[in-house]
């Protein structure tokens, strides 16, 4: 475990105490063996003069919803030291009221609700105190000698904790152990299946505390050859698989859900072994994971149904068995065992799945190692069920608010990096869903900045190469519900008698082939999607053609029939398949100011006459027709399919 103190980073803090708790909180942040996703806490007392010019001591502790590795001052809730130490001494206190308490000891109410660790922080008696779940001290404790272990490591001089929940116990619990105890004596504590707390008058010295016991941990895996297990390359990936069990996760969670495979060597290493449906069974790495993850994961055989329907029933098993009143969650796994393959994250949000496969990596690897230490051993499932069903969790749970309308739902968007491409892609994300982006310019891997979007160059009338693109939005997504198929060129105006072979054939091939190619191909994921739907972007020339346009008012008109056809033979499997007819889009990148300028001169009109030179008088830009095609994706148009509609603000031609 590397120390990352700098001693002129640290300089730069000066005698600002709470800017010298960032910095140390950041350090420990940053690494990911100590503490992930807003695990772990970090405290400092400060003695300020209140109001009324009396000084009082008081503690700033991490604030509930901030990161270690982000975090700012604004992030520590400053609470009155004086209060916690009367809290401390209560018999008992619950946990809604320990919230309330606390708050009710803050110095600024606009500051986040502190810690539920804040009264253990409080009772410690130096200005720093740090808290991490390290990895390497959480997989020596949670082994059957675990405590005998981390005796052998640490000696007399580390105070180690028998497992209680987090919270008002956990202070009190240490409270207790602690009366006439000389904390000078300790070098700090383990509390076991938990965590690590390390403490000082000094920010660095806390700190690499923390770094000294986290790499005696780590030397101590390292002796016993607890390493990780490597495994081959994976096997073929069938991406139907991915998309029938994220259909039916989501179908389990009562929502659309996306699925990310993890394929790396670690995780295939994992999946093979042949143990891997026994010690993954056996619960997570820290109780506070629980709520990310779930007590298991789902262990997919070839029957993925029935294995979900076993999982399904498992927990509805143990909730009824320890459920003491509380409303049961959703049934769904938040991540499975691969068998070959590796191992799938769930959740509704690309930032979700990222938090479920970053814990299931470091967990992965804990069991590993533990079970080179004589067996992985969690904690009971009684434990795990009143974190799980913790009142402070399902607090945070309902803060989470409500979710946009396309939440856990997969987009695929061609034409994608300009235009109305571009204007569907950004709505889309608006929305809630993933996209992926898919464009014959290179600039389409870098011109959307959310993770939200895969971006992948393609050429669509390569249909190997689609294939490929399609197959990589599988993995990194888990299936796929919407698809607006927008890619497509203008050509040159060309009467027919003087049309060439190669401005035809190029039209009828970008235009409709590489349409029918890509419905062809993504078909079969959206047969198994949530709520599945297409959207052909036609054109105006379809219902009103003009002189010189036949190459491109042919090959739309054949793209419109075909989406109609579409739209009859797929309808029996819920995919709804609508087009839409923009004309005269403006803001597009063909539309040069110099071009804008050419043709209203030519008709006689200003610049803004000629955009708004229909029905309406009114401007349709990529946005509108964006609005409009999500708008086709979605609940509105449910009941909808075969249909074409103009966006063009009333075309005299068309009406």
């Amino acid at each position: 475990m590397k120390s990352y103190w700098n001693d002129k980073e640290a300089k730069g803090c000066g005698r600002d105490l709470l800017k010298m708790r960032v910095y140390t909180s950041r350090l420990l942040g940053k690494e990911e063996d100590l503490v992930l996703h807003g695990g772990g806490n970090t405290s400092v007392k400060i003695k300020k003069k209140n109001i009324f010019g009396k000084t009082e001591e008081i503690l700033y502790v991490k604030g509930s919803g901030w990161d270690l590795a982000t975090i700012e001052g604004p992030g520590f809730a400053p609470v009155k030291l004086s209060a916690l130490h009367e809290l401390v001494k209560l018999d008992k206190l619950s946990d809604m009221d320990m919230v309330k308490y606390q708050r009710m000891a803050m110095t600024d109410p606009n500051a986040p609700n502190p810690s539920v660790e804040a009264i253990l922080h409080g009772i410690i008696p130096y200005r720093f105190v740090d808290h991490t779940h390290a990895d390497a001290v959480v997989v020596i404790t949670n082994t059957a000698e675990g405590r005998e272990r981390i005796e052998k490591i640490y000696g007399k001089n580390m105070l180690i904790v028998p497992y209680v929940m987090p919270g008002f116990i956990l202070a009190k619990t240490i409270y207790d152990m602690t009366q006439g105890i000389d904390w000078d004596s300790l070098d700090g504590m383990i509390l076991l299946n938990h965590g690590v707390f390390t403490f000082d008058h000094d920010a660095k010295k806390s700190y690499e505390k923390m770094i000294q016991i986290v790499s005696k941990a780590e030397s101590y895996l390292k002796a016993q050859k607890a390493v990780e297990t490597k495994g081959e390359k994976s096997k073929k990936i069938d991406p139907i698989q991915l998309a029938k069990i994220r259909k039916s996760v989501s179908n389990a969670w009562g929502k659309p859900v996306l699925s990310k495979l993890n394929n790396e060597p670690a995780s295939i290493g994992f999946s093979n072994l042949k143990t891997a449906r026994k010690i993954s069974g056996r619960g997570p790495m820290t109780p506070d994971h629980i709520i990310r993850t779930k007590r298991v994961p789902v262990y997919l055989t070839r029957n993925h149904d029935k294995s979900l329907q076993n999982f399904e029933k498992s927990y509805v098993d143990y909730f009824k068995k320890y459920n003491r009143g509380e409303q049961i969650l959703d049934t769904a796994p938040r991540w499975a065992v691969l068998p070959g393959l590796g191992t799938l994250s769930f959740g509704n949000s690309v930032k979700a799945v990222k938090i479920i496969e970053d814990i299931t990596r470091h967990t992965k690897k804990a069991i590993v190692q533990a079970e080179k230490l004589g067996g992985w051993t969690a904690l009971p499932k009684k434990d795990l069920f009143e974190m799980e069903y913790w009142s402070l969790e399902q607090a945070k749970l309902k803060k989470a608010g409500s979710s946009k309308a396309m939440q856990g739902k997969v987009a695929l968007v061609t034409g994608a990096a300009s235009g109305i491409g571009k204007a569907c892609v950004e709505q889309l994300v608006a929305q809630g869903a993933v996209v992926a982006a898919l464009d014959i310019d290179k600039k389409v891997l870098s011109c959307f900045s959310q993770n939200e979007v895969l971006g992948l160059q393609c050429d669509v009338t390569d249909q190997k190469k689609l294939a490929e693109c399609i197959e990589k939005t599988i993995v990194q997504f888990g299936g796929l519900d919407m698809l607006i198929t927008n890619a497509g060129i203008f050509p040159k105006s060309s009467k027919i008698a003087d049309m060439s072979e190669a401005v035809w054939s190029k039209s009828m091939l970008l235009n409709v082939t590489s349409h029918q190619q890509l419905l062809q191909l993504c078909i079969p994921y959206l047969e198994h999607g949530i709520d599945p739907a297409i959207v052909i972007i036609g054109s105006k020339n379809v219902p009103a053609p003009g002189p010189g346009a036949s190459a491109y008012s042919v090959a739309k008109a054949g793209l419109t029939q075909l989406g109609r056809v579409a739209a009859l033979e797929l309808g029996a499997q819920g995919i709804r398949v609508n087009t839409l007819h923009p004309n005269a889009v403006y803001d597009t990148a063909i539309w040069t100011n110099d071009v804008l300028e050419a043709r209203s001169k030519h008709y006689g009109l200003t610049v803004q006459e000629y955009k708004t030179n229909n029905v309406l008088r009114t401007e349709v830009t990529c946005k509108d027709v964006a609005a409009i095609a999500v708008a086709m994706l979605g609940p509105l148009f449910s009941k909808i399919t075969g249909a074409q509609l103009p966006i063009d603000g009333g075309n005299d031609r068309v009406i």
